[in-house]
């Protein structure tokens, strides 16, 4: 995964979350949660690496704006 960019969290509210889950739907289900409370940057696209287990995600949040709830 890249690395977390200064830009991302130069402003208290600012959260970068890495979402690693054992398959597509417990990740899906867990973005859209977030989205659900805090203004995100969406469903990312999920990524698996081969000798890890399970899926992989990078979702950004503004704490300081409700989601879509």
């Amino acid at each position: 995964m890249k690395e977390i960019e200064e830009q991302h969290l130069i402003e208290s509210g600012l959260v970068v979350f890495d979402i690693t889950a054992a398959d597509e739907g417990t990740a899906l289900q867990v973005m859209a949660s977030l989205e659900r409370q805090w203004a995100t940057s969406g469903t990312a696209t999920l990524r698996r690496t081969p000798g890890i287990p399970g899926v992989q995600a990078r979702v950004y949040a503004d704490t300081r704006r409700r989601g879509t709830e």
